[in-house]
């Protein structure tokens, strides 16, 4: 019968090497998390309908064709840069930015110049942009 403790009997558990490890697993977890949802960025895309609209009376018409050329209107700008593009706009639609702009781009225009137009026309004051689509050709796959 043992009536005191010995000091064989003690037990300890050293604690500090678990906390290291456990908040190097926590930081672990919260950067990859973190990375995670940067991935599942949710982008809406646009669907293009079978119903053909006609623009309206006063829509400003910007075409852009393959080569990256830019029409207002049934005029072709003079130059392929965003100031020359600006200018055009201003002179087909004046003072009335809050009027509708038609976006018409060729399917194998470079991205650039997309862009080079939208960001003229938000330049310029223009916020009712529509994107002209094309009904996908044949049966639709969905």
């Amino acid at each position: 019968m043992r009536i005191g403790r010995s000091r064989e009997d003690d037990f300890e558990i050293n604690v500090v090497s678990l906390i290291d490890v456990l908040l190097t697993l926590l930081m672990f977890f919260v950067l990859t998390t973190t990375f995670v949802q940067q991935g599942r960025m949710k982008v809406s895309l646009p669907q293009a309908s079978d119903k053909a609209e006609a623009p309206a009376a006063d829509t400003l018409v910007l075409v852009i064709d393959r080569q990256g050329h830019f029409f207002v209107g049934n005029n072709r700008v003079l130059g392929d840069d965003e100031a020359t593009l600006k200018n055009a706009i201003l002179g087909v639609a004046g003072s009335s930015h809050d009027r509708p702009v038609l976006l018409r781009a060729d399917a194998l225009t470079p991205h650039q110049s997309v862009v080079t137009a939208m960001d003229a026309l938000s330049q310029l004051g223009f916020s009712r942009l529509a994107i002209a689509t094309a009904p996908p050709a044949g049966p639709s796959s969905q």
